[in-house]
């Protein structure tokens, strides 16, 4: 079982810059690949960037290529997502989730994650 705790969301203005953090229980975390996912209300749960297990390799969804990255810290065990020029549009609960994934590949996939954590709000204000 692995347990995935996010940190970081609140609320920031238009333009403005978030980072949001993933801390994971599991001690093989270099095995993890690792996934940012987001959900406005009404909507369904959508891929924003993961990172392979090695942060050799990360992908994009095209709503925040150029303004999102995602990083990885295996020593800490923990992934980042990193938001700059925020839109009002980026406003959703935001979800890390993990896979054992040996390969190089991002996986954007949601239904190949086998573990998520609870959630963190991002709120963007014009």
């Amino acid at each position: 079982q692995v347990l995935l705790v996010e940190s970081g969301g609140g609320l920031v203005q238009a333009g403005g810059s978030l980072t949001l953090s993933c801390a994971a229980s599991e001690r093989t975390f270099s095995s993890l690949a690792m996934g940012w996912f987001r959900q406005a209300p009404g909507k369904e749960r959508e891929f924003v960037g993961g990172i392979s297990r090695s942060g050799g390799s990360s992908g994009y969804a095209d709503s925040v290529q150029g303004r999102f990255t995602v990083s990885r810290d295996n020593a800490r065990k923990t992934v980042y997502l990193q938001m700059n020029s925020l839109k009002l549009e980026d406003t959703a609960v935001y979800y890390c989730a993990a896979r054992y994934d040996l390969s190089a590949r991002v996986v954007r996939d949601r239904s190949l994650y086998s573990y998520w954590g609870q959630g963190t709000q991002v709120t963007v204000s014009s």
